[in-house]
């Protein structure tokens, strides 16, 4: 697309997360959200009230035919994206789409299929990896500081009552490693590259949801390094609960990192302990309960625009994050089986 005038946004979906995404995109220079929609018009409406955008709509279609707009960012359950991505993918609109990508690997390679055949790229709204603490935790790594690393942990563990602020979350059939799953998960990979093995075991905790609400995955690659991720929204008693941070434990042949509570990096080798805090940007609009999360969605959002308009690489394109879901439906199989299994992308 021409980088002379703003990128036209357009948007599907306006519910919880939809109004902190927008004003996302909103703090970028050169975008513009040139309509809303959903299918309870009247949540679309009232998120174009909110950050003044005129054109507001139920149909997606019908959106996408009269704005014409320079991508389409899908903002939906997941039931929903492979239709909307084949909608755009039809009419020639550049997609980002909402985690989880598909609630298959057979669907999400044919979202992938359908949009490299239309010549539109198909971009995911990774923004996990887009936090600062953990962005600096990737720059600790690219330095060698610590040397090889042979282990990790990652765990993002809390008695946040989620299920009281997004009451859907209690019946989806899989919960947790479909939800915060993808999220840690890419972030695995985001930090220490792809993975060959995995064994995982759930457990479910809240008696009143359809899903698994506690998870933990051993990974292996094929260098020896072995990282474990756990996760749990169990509405537990936690020491250093500080949602919706995520702390980690990296050992290398040189020395180790540890990212812990309030953004602390601390990194020790044969010099001693060097700490430094990586706190999140802070916006207006931002609920304070998410803070580190919803900053980081602008970073991610800028690459992405990146990537629509061929200026740079996006980091989270489909074929990418088809790696990360291959690490979820691996973890879903392997609980069920109770063996380790190659991970299949």
């Amino acid at each position: 697309m021409a980088t002379d005038r703003p990128a036209r946004i357009a948007i599907a979906g306006c519910g919880f997360w939809a109004r902190f995404q927008a004003a996302a995109w909103t703090e970028l220079s050169g975008v513009e959200i040139a309509a809303v929609c959903d299918r309870d018009r009247a949540r679309a409406a009232a998120l174009a009230d909110r950050l003044g955008i005129a054109a507001v709509y139920d149909d997606p279609a019908a959106m996408l035919a009269r704005e014409r707009p320079d991508a389409l960012d899908v903002i939906t359950d997941p039931a929903t994206h492979g239709d909307l991505v084949g909608l755009a993918a039809e009419q020639g609109v550049p997609v980002v789409c909402q985690k989880p990508l598909a609630m298959t690997l057979a669907q999400a390679r044919g979202m992938i299929a359908a949009c490299t055949a239309a010549g539109v790229p198909l971009l995911v709204h990774e923004n996990w990896r887009w936090q600062a603490p953990l962005r600096a935790l990737r720059g600790v790594l690219d330095e060698g500081r610590i040397g090889r690393v042979f282990r990790a942990r990652i765990d993002f563990i809390s008695g946040f009552p989620v299920f009281r602020n997004q009451p859907s979350l209690r019946g989806m059939p899989q919960f947790i490693l479909m939800d915060m799953g993808t999220h840690l998960l890419d972030a695995v990979r985001f930090l220490f590259g792809e993975f060959a093995t995995l064994y995982c075991r759930t457990a479910k905790v809240h008696a009143d949801i359809a899903g698994e609400d506690v998870a933990t995955v051993m990974l292996g690659n094929d260098a020896g390094a072995t990282v474990t991720c756990n996760m749990a929204y169990a509405e537990n008693h936690v020491e250093h609960d500080r949602f919706p941070e995520t702390y980690a434990f990296v050992e290398g042949d040189g020395g180790s990192i540890e990212l812990g509570p309030d953004y602390w990096l601390r990194v020790t080798t044969a010099d001693g302990t060097h700490a430094r805090r990586h706190p999140p940007a802070r916006y207006a609009w931002a609920d304070p309960a998410y803070d580190v999360v919803q900053a980081s969605m602008v970073p991610c959002c800028a690459n992405l625009l990146a990537g629509i308009r061929g200026q740079a690489p996006a980091e989270t394109t489909g074929e990418d994050n088809l790696r990360t879901l291959g690490l979820v439906f691996g973890a879903y199989e392997s609980a069920a089986s109770g063996l380790a299994v190659r991970v299949e992308a």
